[in-house]
């Protein structure tokens, strides 16, 4: 029987880039929130733009946070964020600390993205490509934003590419450094201004179960772009990158969309991804949180 993994405050589940809540019966989250829902947890998935910057990204998780505490009766929030959504997390617990009891990075572009770096550069600013790239991914996060029925959210996919480059993230952290390690691939303060931080990612590995797996192939072929963490990233962002406040662990056997979904091919990684959440929840609950 599992044991009862009720933390003291809700937790708000915070996809990133071209994530989405629900669209018809799929959730983003499903399995994360169902597990998390089975240990005890109250859980929620905020409606956040698509595709945007952290900081419109933050904003709009600002107000569904007030939500939530005036739905709840809860003083604070726990922030899990993964990938952009670990910025969005940051934002917010750094313009509100009062409201958030904690902040858990998963797979999070904390020093930025080495993909997005080689994406920008192929787009020169103010010419064709840069402007059918924008259309292109402005309009597919639209068609998500549409099946999701999220219609009033703004979506800008420049804007969200520039954000998680090394220097938008640069820029941003700059602003919004709690969490941050002083040092490349050290750990983070692990409380500061009252909220406590985390965090926790993989590194491609070479699990022949996973070679017909369509995001798994997506993500190997991405890792070709990094140089300065070449063979220690999980497809979109580097293991050291993604380190803030306390480091749970950096290098899993997991790519960048894995670290969302369970594994159930034969030989699957072990903890299963969906075992992390609720382990985190048991370490929330553990630290009053």
């Amino acid at each position: 029987m599992q044991r009862n993994a009720t933390t003291h405050y809700p937790i708000l589940l915070i996809h990133g880039l071209f994530g989405f809540e629900r669209i018809g019966h799929f959730e983003l989250f499903h399995e994360v929130r169902k597990a998390l829902v089975a240990a005890g947890s109250r859980v929620f998935v905020p409606h956040l733009s698509a595709a945007h910057d952290n900081e419109v990204r933050g904003e709009q998780l600002l107000l569904q946070i007030d939500r939530v505490l005036k739905g709840t009766g809860a003083d604070k929030v726990n922030l899990i964020g993964h990938s952009q959504g670990a910025l969005t997390a940051r934002y917010a617990a750094a313009l509100a600390p009062h409201n958030v009891a904690s902040v858990t990075s998963v797979s999070g572009p904390n020093q930025g993205s080495e993909v997005a770096d080689t994406l920008r550069q192929a787009l020169i600013p103010g010419r064709l490509p840069e402007h059918i790239a924008n259309n292109v991914a402005t309009l597919f996060a639209d068609f998500l934003v549409l099946l999701s029925g999220s219609l009033l959210l703004p979506q800008h996919a420049v804007a969200a590419l520039n954000a998680l480059t090394s220097e938008g993230v640069g820029r941003f952290n700059d602003k919004y450094p709690q969490g941050l390690p002083d040092t490349w691939g050290g750990h983070g303060p692990t409380l500061v201004n009252g909220v406590r931080y985390y965090s926790w990612s993989g590194i491609l590995a070479d699990h022949g179960s996973h070679t017909l797996d369509p995001g798994n192939i997506i993500c190997r072929a991405l890792s070709r772009h990094f140089d300065k963490e070449a063979g220690q990233n999980d497809g979109l962002v580097g293991r050291f990158s993604s380190h803030l406040g306390e480091v749970i662990r950096s290098d899993l056997p997991l790519d960048h969309l894995s670290s969302l979904r369970g594994t159930t091919t034969v030989g699957a990684v072990t903890p299963n991804p969906i075992d992390l959440y609720v382990e985190h929840a048991y370490r929330l609950q553990a630290a009053e949180l």
